[in-house]
């Protein structure tokens, strides 16, 4: 019986197999090693006046709040709405959609940054076609505000006052444009340190101080009833509605009771005619009139021009 072969079998790889075997090992090897050319995209420099360009584009960006409260202000100061609409108010929420007390936000952050602008801040001016803008600076005083939150808080304070507090926002915020949250915490703070007890009663009779409040524009000297009592201000109502006030904003009439009880009824009477949404214009006037008395009563005569009005508005109705 014949024997198997020890002898070892020889390989049955081809050439062709080796060959292909090489080329893909030296095929990874030169993944390995290959370098990729990326072609590098040139980002050209701006030039001077694209810069320029820039940067009052920005500004205008930056104060686009400023010049809204500023034309609100002159639209409502000169009456310009007195064509198309009855009161600022109206022309307002069917222009704008801004609603009266949103309108007196804007027009208090533009007093408020026209404060900082003109008596807290050096500045130098770049004359444009459209406005002056205002170098921004590098120390606390000269970084503005750049939205209305930044510096509706600071309405609440008196104008020296609102400059100190913007400096100490800018001071918490690093040197940089603080942020809403930042000046409301620096205003709180501000106020704590000079809070004044609040000592008025419900039913008391003061008069308006105006001041700064724009809310209050055209009420300066008009008489008015403490209607609640909080911590830093007073809910008072006048002859054309009611109204949230500091207390700096309040000066005692100091009625005796039964003098403020009759201003009560004055102002309940007032209300309701109010309220009725029947008044004409001339009407308006004469209840105006009585919102600005110095004295605890009507004459015959107001009592006559109240008493004539109450029975026009009953018969309409």
């Amino acid at each position: 019986m014949a024997k198997p072969s020890s002898k070892p079998k020889k390989s049955t790889i081809s050439s062709s197999t080796d060959s292909r075997s090489l080329d893909n090992l030296a095929q990874e090897e030169d993944t390995a090693t290959a370098t990729i050319t990326v072609t590098a995209v040139e980002i050209p420099e701006l030039t001077e006046q694209e810069i320029s360009d820039r940067l009052h584009l920005e500004r205008k960006v930056e104060r686009a709040f400023f010049e809204a409260g500023k034309a609100l202000a002159e639209l409502r100061d000169r009456k310009l709405y007195r064509s198309t609409h009855k009161t600022f108010e109206e022309y307002c929420k069917q222009r704008f959609g801004y609603t009266r007390i949103a309108a007196s936000y804007k027009i208090a952050a533009a007093t408020v940054m026209d404060n900082l602008l003109t008596n807290g801040l050096q500045k130098e001016e770049i004359a444009t076609d459209e406005l002056q803008t205002p170098k921004m600076l590098t120390n606390g005083l000269q970084i503005l505000p750049n939205n209305e939150r930044q510096v509706r808080p600071l309405a609440s304070l008196e104008p020296e006052v609102q400059r100190e507090a913007w400096q100490k926002a800018v001071e918490e915020a690093g040197g940089k444009v603080p942020s809403g949250r930042i000046v409301k915490n620096v205003v709180q703070h501000i106020m704590e340190r000079t809070r004044v007890p609040n000592t008025y009663q419900l039913g008391e009779v003061c008069q308006i101080l105006a001041k700064e409040n724009p809310e209050l524009r055209g009420k300066r000297g008009c008489w008015c009833i403490v209607s609640h009592v909080g911590e830093f201000s007073c809910t008072v109502t006048m002859w054309d509605g009611q109204y949230t006030v500091r207390i700096d904003h309040l000066k005692p009439l100091n009625y005796l009771e039964s003098e403020c009880q009759q201003m009560q009824v004055i102002c309940d009477r007032i209300s309701r005619l109010r309220d009725s949404g029947k008044l004409e214009a001339s009407a308006e006037a004469v209840l105006k009139c009585l919102g600005e008395l110095k004295r605890p009563y009507l004459t015959q005569f107001e009592e006559e021009l109240l008493s004539f009005i109450e029975q026009k508005c009953q018969v309409e109705d």
